[in-house]
């Protein structure tokens, strides 16, 4: 059995607790399409990189971060903020990634993964509208909760989930009204998520198909 050891680097620290089991998962979905049996190494190994760096730098120093433990597939992650994700691909990730694939090191991960979700990493919280209500613990429709629209079409997803947990907990009487915080949500619903349900959002087909690439640098899918 052949095995896989994998990095991650988020933008925040609630993301971490988001995509950690989503990007796992995504590794575990696609092992079985490999000519070999693939093992996914658990857990996945978070390199945390310095933010205070030009992002192209801040990549480098985590690719030689991700080499150092081990890693043989690094995921990079970072938000769109905006309707598409080509401003980051233009100016983000495929500089960086540039830099990294084309340095002379010899002590670094080149084999790189791009995870960026449309707008926010939120977005993809919203891909199970049925999840997210019963994390939440409501039985309201989309509509009283703001969330008829396609996940990835609200500009500020954060927001819209924190509003539908406002106005969830407002027809609780008092006494059963305990307060839920969004950050609370991030961890089971990224746990629980269907694979399938996410396929319906472009950006993480995006990713699932770099999830290949990265398979075929390593010679374990043709």
């Amino acid at each position: 059995m052949s095995q896989i050891i994998i990095g991650f680097t988020t933008e925040g620290t609630t993301d971490i607790r988001l995509l950690e089991s989503i990007l796992q998962r995504t590794f575990e979905s696609v092992a079985v399409e490999c000519v070999a049996q693939i093992e996914v190494i658990s857990p996945i190994i978070q390199i945390q990189k310095e933010h205070n760096e030009d992002f192209a730098v801040q990549i480098l120093k985590s690719s030689k971060k991700a080499f150092d433990n081990g890693v043989m597939a690094f995921c990079v992650h970072v938000d769109a903020d905006k309707t598409t994700d080509d401003h980051v691909f233009k100016y983000k990730i495929n500089p960086s990634f540039d830099v990294v694939r084309n340095s002379a090191e010899i002590s670094i991960c080149k084999n790189l993964i791009a995870v960026v979700p449309v707008q926010m990493s939120e977005s993809w919280m919203l891909a199970d509208k049925q999840l997210l209500k019963d994390e939440i613990g409501t039985n309201k429709s989309d509509e009283e909760l703001g969330l008829n629209h396609a996940p990835e079409k609200f500009a500020n997803p954060k927001s819209v989930i924190e509003n539908a947990i406002r106005i969830a907990r407002q027809g609780l009487v008092k006494k059963r009204r305990s307060e839920l915080r969004i950050s609370e949500l991030y961890q089971p619903i990224g746990q629980k998520i269907d694979l399938g349900t996410l396929e319906q959002l472009p950006s993480y087909m995006k990713f699932k198909e770099s999830v290949r690439d990265a398979y075929r640098k390593l010679n374990y899918l043709h």
